[in-house]
Parts: structure tokens; sequence; C-alpha cells
């Protein structure tokens, strides 16, 4: 059977595909990979942590020190455009419809999902088609996990707090990585085949905490929302790390989802402000439904960036096949 060929033709497929396998699983049979043990800690979403930490830790081991200004402002690049993204149209919904919006996109919910992204999904994203100083980008736009950019969009920043000694914690394995990397080559040599190889795995875990069913029942509210998170904030994005950051806009487009933890901001902003009480259930059905949709369109939309303008994997097979044909067509030497 050709399965790793057959998902390749997919868009994004190797994320997608035990992604969507993941969310069904967990939609219809969700104590299957909870039963304990080793199937736990690998496939349910508890062990979505410790392979983003292996991953980041591979991959600390192929970068230096030199490449973190350079990763750090490409980061800062996508977190500030993201924002904006959302900020406008939060801004331009709110003028245009009121505080409520319209069938469940609200003020509310377009502030919680589309100032906000995945960062698992963005990190896999950019192992895939990218390098190391992409995926060390999400240090500082992990900056969008959480309720604090919808505060500060809502015009409550003071009542937020930027999580540092949590992103300190989460760039931790990518910074040992890197420490190893350069005391021990052969470390990093020894680890490189190992950069990019957990797709897969990043994306069925990742699908284990999404429910279909909530997406379902947000119905076409969460289907507008979906574009207005993918469409909304994904072109700013491929736009702004094309011409601000000189890229080719792959990496943009990885920022263009909603994270799952997205559908609690409703909730928590509505008890710091009980005014947004009454809007935060609706609010919380279209996020969901934004973040099931967001996590199948965020990779096919990457993947069409990349096959537009380029990126660091197709550079990296077109030069292995140049060498294969070169080696090919070698005269072989004389004896």
């Amino acid at each position: 059977m050709k399965i790793l060929k057959g998902v390749n033709k997919i868009p994004g497929g190797l994320m997608v595909v035990p992604l969507l396998a993941g969310a069904i699983l967990n939609t219809f049979w969700p104590g299957l990979t909870r039963v304990g043990g080793m199937v736990t800690a690998l496939w349910s979403p508890s062990g979505t942590g410790t392979l983003i930490a292996l991953a980041l830790f591979v991959m600390g081991t192929q970068i230096s020190p030199k490449q973190a200004p350079v990763a750090l402002k490409r980061g800062g690049v996508l977190l500030v455009t993201k924002f904006l993204a959302g900020f406008v149209i939060g801004v331009v919904i709110g003028k245009v419809f009121g505080p409520a919006g319209f069938m469940g996109v609200s003020v509310l919910a377009c502030f919680s999902a589309i100032t906000n992204s995945n960062g698992g999904l963005f990190i896999a994203l950019n192992m895939e088609y990218g390098d190391g100083e992409d995926v060390l980008s999400q240090a500082l736009l992990g900056i969008n996990d959480g309720p604090f950019l919808t505060l500060l969009a809502l015009g409550a920043s003071g009542m937020g707090n930027i999580p540092i000694k949590d992103l300190v914690i989460a760039i931790m394995p990518m910074v040992l990585g890197c420490v190893i990397g350069m005391l021990d080559p052969d470390i990093a040599e020894y680890l490189a085949p190992m950069n990019g190889k957990l797709t897969p795995f990043f994306g069925f875990t990742l699908g284990q905490g999404i429910d279909l069913k909530n997406a379902w029942m947000a119905g076409l509210g969460g289907i507008i929302l979906s574009v207005l998170v993918v469409l909304g904030s994904g072109i700013p994005l491929i736009y702004a790390d094309r011409f601000l950051n000189k890229r080719r806009g792959y990496s943009g487009a990885a920022a263009s989802s909603a994270a799952g933890n997205a559908a609690a901001t409703p909730a928590i902003i509505a008890e710091i402000d009980p005014t947004w009480a009454p809007l935060a259930p609706a609010a919380t059905a279209s996020i969901s439904a934004a973040v099931c949709i967001s996590a199948v369109l965020t990779p096919m939309l990457t993947s069409w960036a990349a096959k537009k303008w380029g990126c660091p994997k197709f550079d990296r097979e077109k030069a292995q096949a140049e060498a294969a044909a070169q080696a090919q067509t070698a005269t072989p030497l004389s004896e």
C-alpha cells in the first residue's frame, strides 16, 4: 500500500490527514487513547507537550545562537500582523453590526480567534517547510496564546499579564538543543534525520483535542469566522512575511490558524467583564468551529504559499534531485 505517497498528494497532508483522524477519533470515541500507559503518553492530547519539546530540542541542535535575533524579528512581525488583522476585523464588525455581530460572529469571537494562533501547528508546518529560525519565531508569536491580546484589543490590557515564565519554559528545549549541538556537532548530525519527521505525530495529538460536534453546532457562523481567521489573517501574514521579513510567505501562512485555547477566552473575558457574558456561549461555539476548520485550511494555505514562492524544503529536495542526476550522468573514471 502506498499510504505515504497518497498522503503527500494532499496539500499539507502529513499534518492534515493525521489531524482529521485524531479529531474523528476524539469526537466519536473520546476515551480510546486515554486508557493509560504508553498509549495515553503518545497519542492523547497529553502527549502534545512532549512531542513539541522533543521537536524543539531536535530543531535546536540544528541552529546556532546567531540565528536567534533573526528568528525573534520574524516572530515579532507575525505577532503584530496577526493582532492587527484580528483587531481591524473585530472593529469593523463592531461598527457595522454592533458588539453582538451576526450569526455568532461577534466582536468577542473575532478578537479571541483571529488574534490567536495554534503554536503546535505553526511549529509543525515550519518544521516541514521551513528552517530553524522559522520554528524559533514561535518564541515571540506564542504571546498570542491565551486572552492577553484579546484583553488588549478590548481595551482592557491592564487586566492581562504576558506569561513570560511560560514563554521561557516553552523555548527551553530549543535552547538546550542549541547548546548541546554547539558543544558536540556529532550530536547535531546524529539527530538531523529526525528533523521534520514528527509532523504526523503532532497532527494526530492536536486532532485529539478537537471535537467536531462543536464545529457542527456553530453552523454558518462558525464557517464565516473560520474564513475570517484563515484568510482575514492569513493574507496579511503572507504579505508581512514576504515584504517585511523578506521571506517567501509560507511561515506567515502557518500562523493563520486559531488555537484550541481560544475557545476558552470568551468565558475568561466574561468573568473579567460581565457585560460580555451574554455573547460568550455563541462566541465559544463559533471559535470551536474556527479551531477545527482552520486546522485543516491552514496547512493547505501553507502548502500553497510554499509551492507558489518556494521554501527551504523544496530547495533541499531540488538540490538532492540535481545531485542525484549529476551522479547518474557522471562518466566513470577510467582505470
